[in-house]
């Protein structure tokens, strides 16, 4: 069960076909209590991202959520991306895992700061955390900000970190009906990046299917085709954040 949000729990009663209307006013009484529970948080973590977000616009910082199924590749991406992008830009990373700073430790070895954000039992950051994190960061050097959430392909999607856009990694080893499959994550993302195309002469992928299925969901998402390990598809994914620098730092303040 996730401690942040509590999905994942189970709100069967025990008994339940023994005691079916004695429990059926207890029942509703639950439910409507459970989504009062969810209108909260939610409301909560949006004001939390309100203040974020206005935090990173008086800072001019592009920051990207980077969502996706655990093992797409995304801290892979990420130690790559900098070593091509850090002599250009000053890049800090916010890390999201249950457990464990290993990826964190990844991200230094590149050459970003990095701060680590162990969710425990949660399935992935909110945007109180997130701002805490943000704390710890030179913002006023600082030119791009990654949040790698934590691998979880649901409840990220409902979670807004004040983040300028939500990036959704899925590599070719998961199977091309993964945007039918959660279509709350296409629907809300900018860009997808399907990464590991190195390895598509030995998977059954098929790219322009996964397109097809992620443009239903989101007609407006934009799509690289990118590897980690060759570097194909690199020069379009920096032009994209390099766009959205200078996007970021033409804002005028209101």
């Amino acid at each position: 069960m996730c401690t942040t949000c509590g999905c994942g729990s189970s709100h069967k009663h025990e008994h339940e076909h023994e005691h079916e209307h004695e429990h059926e006013h207890e029942h509703s009484h639950d439910q409507a209590r459970i989504i009062e529970v969810e209108q909260n948080i939610f409301s909560k973590n949006n004001r939390y991202a309100a203040l974020n977000r206005a935090t990173l616009l008086r800072y001019k910082i592009a920051a990207f959520n980077l969502v996706s199924s655990p093992g797409s590749g995304k801290t892979s991406l990420l130690t790559q991306t900098i070593k091509a992008l850090q002599t250009k830009q000053t890049i800090s990373v916010i890390e999201g895992d249950q457990q464990t700073d290993n990826d964190a430790e990844r991200i230094r070895a590149a050459g970003a700061m990095a701060v680590q954000i162990n969710t425990g039992k949660g399935c992935h950051l909110d945007a109180h955390t997130v701002g805490h994190a943000l704390e710890q960061f030179p913002l006023d050097t600082t030119d791009l900000l990654f949040i790698e959430n934590v691998g979880n392909l649901v409840c990220p999607a409902a979670f807004d970190l004040g983040e300028l856009a939500k990036v959704v990694v899925l590599s070719v080893t998961e199977g091309d009906d993964k945007p039918l499959k959660y279509p709350d994550m296409f629907r809300v993302a900018k860009l997808m990046l399907i990464n590991k195309i190195d390895l598509l002469p030995y998977v059954d992928f098929d790219t322009d299917l996964t397109i097809d299925y992620a443009r239903r969901i989101n007609p407006e998402i934009e799509v690289i085709l990118i590897s980690a390990k060759t570097g194909e598809g690199f020069e379009l994914w920096q032009q994209f954040l390099t766009n959205k620098i200078v996007d970021r730092k033409s804002t005028e303040l209101i």
